[in-house]
């Protein structure tokens, strides 16, 4: 929905995956003076019918006021930003405000704040909890840290994005916020997977048995949002078990630096691990309760059943 009086900002987005296209969709359909990086620029294209621009290197963005980035690894981040055609790389043109959305490390982070630092840009991490149909919805949610400052200017932005923002104060504590939240992710969707099959192999349908859960207090915006993946067996990627190991690693080298011991989440860990070593590498981590049906032999099948996700119609 466009805003009432969008602010006199240029934007930048960098990486227009899964979740990055919906995101910049939302902020040129609001009105912002959006220009876009992709590294297949083909992916990006579609963001033209909205009014962004498409540029051909993520140091086309210099000159923008505000950049967001949105890419899957530490490494990703570090090279569209500080590597050779990064939004960094040219001298004397740099953003504002550098936006990065990413859930990478706080290593990671503070390299890229510290380096933006040193050009004049401020740097906000901004990571976001939801999947590409969240964002459709409009029920996408920020953690965000950083300069106040920056985040004050940003806010209209980031309040674009999705339905809640949170600021949590300077530096990265956005980003140890995320990794809980992720490491919190990948414990949920094994419980559930657990519990789930344990109710089918007793007799009850998936779909009846995620029905009380989701109007329970044990009910939220995930269980309900996963729930036809559960039901319907379909497990076309919203977030790859890879990915999610890929937190959860990030979640466990957290708490031995702080010498939190974790051992449900270690167990999650391992549950992801299986899964991705009995090839399931491009579906949806929601395909856990394939292996935790197998492992308590249980033949799942598709259930033809009307379910809700919570965000259809929104």
């Amino acid at each position: 929905m466009p805003l009432s009086s969008p602010p006199a900002h240029t934007l930048g987005w960098v990486g227009t995956g899964r979740m990055g296209f919906p995101m910049a969709g939302r902020l040129a359909k609001a009105g912002g003076a959006l220009a876009v990086y992709n590294r297949t620029r083909a992916k990006a294209e579609p963001l033209t019918e909205y009014g962004a621009t498409i540029v051909g290197r993520p140091a086309d963005l210099a000159d923008r006021d505000v950049v967001f980035t949105m890419v899957s690894t530490s490494d990703d981040l570090l090279d569209v930003t500080l590597g050779q055609h990064g939004v960094l790389s040219r001298d004397g043109r740099t953003p504002k405000v550098l936006i990065d959305c990413s859930t990478v490390s706080e290593e990671a982070s503070a390299k890229l704040r510290a380096a933006a630092a040193e050009r004049g840009t401020q740097m906000l991490a901004a990571p976001v909890s939801g999947n590409g149909k969240v964002v459709k919805a409009g029920k996408l949610s920020l953690v965000v840290s950083g300069p106040k400052e920056a985040y004050d200017m940003a806010l209209p932005w980031l309040e674009a994005l999705g339905t809640g923002v949170s600021y949590v104060g300077e530096g990265d504590l956005a980003r140890i916020i995320k990794i809980c939240h992720n490491v919190f992710l990948g414990i949920v969707i094994q419980s559930l997977a657990e519990l789930t099959v344990l109710a089918e192999k007793t007799g009850v349908p998936r779909h009846a048995f995620l029905d009380f859960i989701n109007k329970s207090v044990m009910g939220s915006v995930f269980t309900r949002y996963k729930t036809p993946a559960l039901v319907k067996l379909d497990f076309t990627p919203t977030f790859t078990p890879v990915l999610l190991r890929k937190d959860m690693d990030l979640g466990l080298a957290a708490a031995r630096s702080q010498n939190v011991p974790m051992p449900v989440a270690v167990a999650a860990r391992e549950a992801i691990q299986a899964l991705i070593g009995n090839g399931y590498l491009d579906e949806d981590f929601a395909r856990l309760i394939t292996l935790q049906a197998r492992n308590s032999g249980l033949d799942l099948k598709p259930e033809n059943v009307a379910v809700e996700d919570g965000l259809s119609g929104r």
